[in-house]
């Protein structure tokens, strides 16, 4: 391993946590992130069990918990604020609900990393995969020759195109707004969401006093990015308490908008020297709060195949073995529990909350101990 080299394209989460995993065993690998600055893009960020476990593998755990909020429950409303269904976190156990600020743990990533070893502003232009090594070509015109690829640059990895080009990405059916704002004066202290027939509203407090929330709502892919507040608060203002103040409490300027696509399960994750990882892989609805947390799971998996095995190729090939069914039972259940959130028709609303009442508490008991359940432990 000392003699080759290993590249990672994407300098997100997924990129950044496979840098540190690579790097706990001795192994330096330069990161090429596409953005002429690492800004990362998003808001509030979930982390399930699942990926505080792997912060554990990865030497990171306390940190993460420093940093981020552990949340005592979930609420799951209808629009007019009645209880659909509740689930209790242990508020002292931070192996459960957690919340951090996307952008404080990608600081907490790069200050775990030696600066010289990320290069902005290289986008991929050209994949050439070659018998003994790997070329690159970007966008400013420069040139990469390395030993080993891991593809972390996201859901429209020009790479992952080149291998397949079929796959591409699918739009969900809605698209989503989310803003962190001041919470000193809403005192949102629980984590919820209320599923409506105009769209559903999430409310995740974050550290430091903020509140994260996203807006759901179906609509033709691009119908809707003209949507500021205003628009927001007249299809959801009506909803139950605190959402009209939260909507109240955000500027146009605290908004993101994004149309909800995923990747269709994909049957292969390496390709020789090549492997893809987290979104270019396995890009997932939000809908589990398990995106991030599979790029996390992915870094930890990753790192331990390359470790076990000299043959870097037939690692690549290991982890493509342990993720590829666990990533696809995410992708599939995410898809299809947006399809139930977004319901539109109040007979079929009726009959989702109805059925989701009687539901009892081992069955969202059983489903968070799945995604607990993760094969970090396992060498095969």
């Amino acid at each position: 391993m000392k003699h080759l080299t290993i590249t990672i394209i994407g300098g997100g989460i997924a990129g950044l946590c496979t840098a540190l995993a690579l790097q706990n065993r001795g192994i330096r690998a330069e990161v090429f992130e596409a953005s002429p600055k690492l800004e990362p893009v998003g808001a509030g960020l979930g982390l399930g069990a699942n990926a505080m476990l792997a912060f554990k593998e990865l030497g990171i755990y306390d940190d993460v918990v420093r940093i981020g909020r552990s949340l005592p429950s979930f609420t799951l409303y209808d629009h007019l604020g009645k209880r659909i269904s509740h689930t209790s976190f242990d508020p002292h156990d931070t192996i459960g609900s957690f919340t951090i600020h996307r952008a404080s743990l990608h600081e907490l990533l790069l200050s775990r990393l030696d600066p010289a070893q990320i290069h902005l502003g290289k986008r991929v232009v050209k994949y050439n995969p070659g018998d003994f090594s790997v070329g690159l070509t970007f966008d400013d015109g420069s040139t990469h020759l390395t030993n080993y690829l891991i593809v972390a640059d996201g859901i429209h990895s020009t790479v992952r195109q080149a291998l397949l080009p079929a796959s591409l990405p699918r739009y969900s059916g809605y698209t989503c707004w989310r803003a962190v704002i001041d919470n000193r004066t809403l005192g949102v202290e629980h984590s919820s969401e209320t599923w409506g027939p105009k769209g559903r509203i999430g409310l995740v407090p974050l550290p430091d006093d903020q509140l994260y929330w996203f807006i759901c709502i179906n609509a033709r892919q691009g119908a809707l990015k003209h949507y500021g507040v205003k628009e927001l608060f007249d299809q959801l203002g009506h909803y139950h308490a605190p959402i009209p103040e939260v909507l109240a409490a955000t500027e146009d300027r605290h908004l993101i908008h994004n149309d909800i696509i995923d990747l269709k399960p994909l049957d292969q994750f390496a390709f020789g020297r090549t492997v893809l990882i987290g979104d270019a892989a396995h890009a997932t609805t939000p809908n589990m709060g398990q995106g991030a947390c599979q790029a996390i799971e992915d870094a930890v998996v990753l790192g331990q195949c390359v470790e076990k095995l000299t043959d870097t190729e037939e690692a690549f090939r290991l982890f493509e073995q342990r993720r590829l069914s666990r990533t696809r039972w995410i992708v599939d259940t995410s898809w299809r529990l947006g399809k139930a959130a977004q319901l539109e028709n109040g007979l079929l609303i009726g009959l989702r909350n109805a059925a989701l009442r009687c539901l009892p508490p081992s069955v969202n008991k059983r489903q968070l101990e799945k995604l607990k359940v993760v094969d970090f432990m396992d060498q095969h």
